[in-house]
Order: C-alpha cells, then sequence, then structure tokens
C-alpha cells in the first residue's frame, strides 16, 4: 500500500513518538555496538580462564606390545587420564623390565603385566619362580596361562623326579643368550608354583636336567 495512503492512518503522537524513537536509536547504534561488543570479549575471556579438568599423567603402551618384550623408552607413551578412570596396581617403574603378558595400544602399565611377585595377581598360593628351561623350541610352545608339570631328571643317577605340579605359565620372555646353572642355553620361563615347591625347583635346576609336560589333572 503507497506511503501516502497509510500515513493518515496513523495518529500523528504515534508517529511523532516513533519517530522519536527510531532518532534515538540512530544516534546510541554504535555505543549499543560497542556494549555488544565489549560483553562478547568478556564472555570469550571467561571462558578461556576456565580451568581444565584435573588429569594425572599414565603411563601406557606406546605401540602394541608382545609378551617377553623388554620395555625401552620408544615402548613407553604418557597420557592424561580422568582421576576416576585411572586404573589400579600403576608400575611405578616400566623402562627396563620385561612385560609378562601382551599389551595393546594405549593400554596402562600396571604391576601385574610385568614380570615380578605382582604378576601372580589373586593368587596368593602362588609364588613367581624364574626358571631355564633347556628346551628352547619347547618352551616357545608355552603360552602364559599354561600348567605344567616340572620334571628333573638326574644323568648319573638316571632317576626322574617332579619338581612342580601344575605350574602355571605367567610369563616367557623372549629368548636370550645367557645360559642357566647347567651351562646349558635354553630359554628362560617364568613360573608361578607353591611355597613348598619354591626350594624343590631351584634344586632341581641348579643340578638336574629339567624338562615339562602339560598338567592334565
Amino acid at each position: 500500500m503507497p506511503p501516502d495512503l497509510l500515513a493518515p492512518t496513523v495518529p500523528p503522537l504515534v508517529r511523532s513518538r516513533l519517530s522519536l524513537v527510531r532518532r534515538t536509536v540512530l544516534r546510541r547504534r554504535r555505543w549499543l555496538a560497542a556494549a555488544l561488543a565489549a560483553v562478547a570479549v568478556a564472555a570469550g575471556l571467561g571462558a578461556a580462564t576456565t580451568e581444565p579438568p584435573p588429569t594425572v599423567e599414565v603411563v601406557v603402551a606406546g605401540r602394541d606390545l608382545p609378551a617377553g618384550e623388554v620395555l625401552g623408552a620408544d615402548d613407553l607413551a604418557t597420557v592424561a587420564f580422568a582421576p576416576d578412570s585411572v586404573p589400579d596396581g600403576l608400575a611405578s617403574s616400566a623402562e627396563g623390565r620385561v612385560l609378562a603378558a601382551p599389551l595393546t595400544r594405549g593400554q596402562p602399565l600396571t604391576d601385574v603385566a610385568l614380570v615380578g611377585p605382582a604378576m601372580t595377581g589373586d593368587r596368593d598360593d602362588l609364588h613367581a619362580v624364574p626358571v631355564r628351561l633347556p628346551d628352547a623350541g619347547a618352551v616357545a610352545l608355552l603360552r602364559v596361562g599354561d600348567e605344567i608339570d616340572v620334571r628333573a631328571t638326574d644323568p648319573q643317577a638316571g632317576t626322574t623326579e617332579t619338581a612342580a605340579e601344575r605350574a602355571v605359565v605367567l610369563a616367557v620372555p623372549v629368548a636370550d643368550e645367557a645360559t642357566g646353572p647347567t651351562g646349558l642355553p635354553g630359554r628362560l620361563v617364568v613360573l608361578g608354583v607353591g611355597a613348598s615347591e619354591v626350594m624343590t625347583l631351584a634344586d632341581a635346576v641348579s643340578r638336574s636336567l629339567v624338562t615339562f609336560a602339560w598338567s592334565t589333572r
């Protein structure tokens, strides 16, 4: 509708007040724009200064790691965890230690994952004992969690005795060039045995030819 036809329908007093409001807004628009900009800046600064949530630095596997790996600095990484997500039993040190079980990238390093006393987990009846078995090929067939009977053979007497029954394989470290007490190279394995079998097994390893068979009981 043309403006000249609309104008008579608007009372003069209303038109006067609308004109005043329009002039006031136009005069103060720069001030309003500056005020709005200041509010936006203040809000941005408030968001920027908000403290981040607390975190805990946790040592994790930097890549997929196999059981028996000797950990180096390149194998490890540090990740920020929320305090309520940190697992129990974190290892106080990991570099230079041997993995008892494989870890995937990003998995935290705990004591039970490393070769040591804690690797028996909740099995209070077991003691972790490192044993070097002479047949490296046979050791390569073992897996963590296997239960084996350890046999000790005296070559001179021609006798064979059981040094440990249902020993639990806790770790199978990577092959090395070291030799055991008998001078045979073999391969190291960490076994979980009962308290009464610790000394028997240690004596057998030092004086006899030690072999194993998977336990069927």
